[in-house]
C-alpha cells in the first residue's frame, strides 16, 4: 500500500536513507514528513521505500527515491513511482524535475522507464562527480 509518511515511520525511514542512498540528507527527511514536501511511502508490513518531493507548483522536485536494499529489484520501485506519480497529477502538477549522476546508468534507465528525459547536464552538481537534470511532464 502506498500512503503519505508519518512520524511513526521517521526511524523506519531513516534506515532506507542511510542504507540505500549513498549521500543521505537526514535533515530533509526530518523536515518533510511533517510537509510541506510530499513524502509517500510504501508500505509492506513496515515501510519499505519511500519519495520525497518538493512542491513548488506546478512543478515538483524529487528530492529522494529510496528502497530498502533486501527490497530492491522486485517492481517496489516502479509501484512507488507510479503511486507518486497519479498523486502528483491528481494534486495538479504539471512537472517532476529531479537530479541523477550522470555516470549511474542503471538509475537513469529506471526513471526514462516512466518517461523522464534528460534535459541539462550540471558538471561537478555532486562532490565526486558530474550529474543530469530529468524532467516528466506529467
Amino acid at each position: 500500500m502506498i500512503r503519505p509518511a508519518s512520524d511513526a515511520d521517521h526511524d523506519r525511514l531513516s534506515a532506507i536513507q542511510s542504507a540505500a542512498l549513498d549521500h543521505p540528507w537526514p535533515g530533509l527527511l526530518d523536515v518533510a514528513i511533517d510537509g510541506p514536501p510530499l513524502v509517500l511511502v510504501l508500505d509492506e508490513n513496515g515501510p519499505i521505500a519511500y519519495a520525497l518531493a518538493v512542491p513548488d507548483h506546478p512543478v515538483a522536485y524529487l528530492a529522494e527515491f529510496a528502497v530498502a536494499p533486501p527490497a530492491q529489484g522486485q517492481g517496489h520501485g516502479t509501484r512507488l513511482m507510479d503511486g507518486l506519480l497519479d498523486t502528483l497529477r491528481s494534486e495538479g502538477f504539471e512537472t517532476l524535475r529531479l537530479t541523477a549522476r550522470a555516470d549511474e546508468e542503471r538509475v537513469r534507465s529506471f526513471y526514462e522507464r516512466f518517461g523522464f528525459s534528460v534535459t541539462d547536464h550540471l558538471p561537478d552538481h555532486y562532490d565526486d562527480g558530474d550529474g543530469v537534470l530529468m524532467v516528466l511532464d506529467l
